[in-house]
């Protein structure tokens, strides 16, 4: 049977090294967990040279990977929920980090254990991986730890990125079906251009006679495509590319999202999301007893929209012990008037996180609202636009035929 030479940390944090016999990795594994100890690192003990070891690693650093939010969200459904059941939060990451799924959060999940058993809090250590876990998130955590109720907080996290995510799902959706509408347009619009009138330019340049006006600029159209459409195509890209760097600056993000706030249609569902995912997050945070100040910069950060995140950072600036926050946000006049007075409303209650939560339903139920009317609306504009392209294609061939037809009097 093979033998096993491992690294393991007892429950009270000694670091030990031995030696186990098991069939196979999985299995010893397994033996090591039942003698109460933790597995650090696992090599064959046969083995003496490092370029051949086949070794199982569990770092406290971890590789630097990253979870998808999708990816966080189960993690932490599955954590809450092992909680929940009277499991240790030791016992319960290395439950979480025994299933070895493929996937980046393996190496995160197994370095989240070490660092509990070496003695760190959660969310110190969730704070060494600020690619997967924001500060929303480190910080709820943080609050859950100081009062007792870490299942709780879990369960609230999980609440709030299902609803976050929610959210995004219903933007997305929303594109989906205009983006296919407009790529399928497109598409037609260049094979009709590419191959479909050249075949006509010949038939009409051999029939000797005057082409319509419309028909002309259709013909040129396509010749300049087909000699000079791959400059045009490298033209865009390089558009995007510096229009992608020039958004990456402080100043352009500030100035794209400023656009994106002024567009029709979809300025609506930008907005009430924005105020949705504000309220949500904000209420959320004082929910659980981060400080205003504290809560206000990690929304900053989080609210998606430098625009609103910028008045937000002002408004910060401007509160002070003992004074309101609806007031500072009602100043910047960035957020609707409604939602700065239903903010003063919950100040004058005590009731804060309640008041952040009826904020939230507004936006969500304002944010499906703008959703079903972009789409209602958009549908008939991209088909109006479509059929505008390729009918004067049709049409402009129709007028030269004519045209030909009548002068041969047929």
């Amino acid at each position: 049977m093979p033998a096993f030479a491992y690294t393991a940390r007892t429950r009270s944090g000694e670091k030990i090294d031995g030696v186990v016999d098991a069939s196979d990795r999985r299995a010893a594994v397994a033996a090591i967990e039942s003698r109460g100890q933790i597995p650090i690192s696992m090599s064959d003990k046969a083995v003496a040279s490092p370029s051949e070891r086949k070794a199982i690693h569990f770092s406290w650093g971890g590789r630097r990977d990253r979870m998808g939010t999708k990816d966080v969200l189960i993690f932490t459904t599955e954590l809450s929920d092992l909680l929940a059941s009277g499991m240790t939060l030791g016992n319960a990451l290395n439950s979480l980090a025994r299933r070895r799924t493929g996937r980046t959060g393996d190496s995160i999940i197994a370095a989240l254990r070490d660092g509990i058993v070496q003695g760190a809090g959660l969310s110190d250590a969730l704070a060494r991986h600020p690619r997967t876990f924001p500060h929303l998130y480190v910080n709820m955590i943080r609050a859950g730890e100081a009062s007792g109720a870490l299942d709780e907080v879990l369960r609230r996290l999980v609440a709030h990125f299902e609803r976050i995510q929610d959210t995004k799902e219903k933007v997305v959706m929303a594109l989906v079906y205009p983006m296919i509408v407009m790529v399928l347009g497109a598409a037609t619009l260049i094979f009709s251009m590419l191959y479909v009138v050249p075949k006509f330019k010949t038939i009409f340049e051999n029939m000797g006679q005057a082409l319509p006006l419309p028909t002309r600029i259709l013909i040129g159209s396509s010749t300049w495509l087909a000699k000079y459409g791959w400059i045009a195509l490298i033209g865009m890209g390089i558009a995007g590319v510096l229009i992608n760097r020039a958004i990456q600056t402080e100043r352009g993000r500030l100035a794209w999202d400023g656009f994106l706030l002024k567009i029709p249609l979809v300025r609506g569902i930008l907005a009430s999301g924005i105020y949705a995912n504000f309220a949500r997050t904000l209420g959320t945070l004082l929910a659980n007893g981060v400080p205003v100040l504290q809560a206000l910069g990690i929304v900053e950060k989080t609210v998606g929209n430098t625009v609103i995140g910028a008045e937000i950072h002002k408004a910060r600036d401007r509160v002070t012990d003992g004074t309101s926050i609806s007031g500072p946000l009602a100043a910047g006049k960035v957020l609707p008037e409604i939602m700065t007075d239903m903010l003063a409303v919950g100040e004058q209650t005590g009731d804060m996180p309640g008041a952040l939560s009826h904020i939230a339903r507004r936006y969500e139920n304002e944010l499906d609202r703008n959703v079903k009317i972009f789409t209602t609306a958009l549908e008939p504009i991209l088909i109006v636009v479509v059929a505008v392209m390729v009918g004067f294609v049709a049409i402009s061939i129709l007028m030269a035929v004519f045209n030909l037809t009548s002068g041969l009097n047929v």
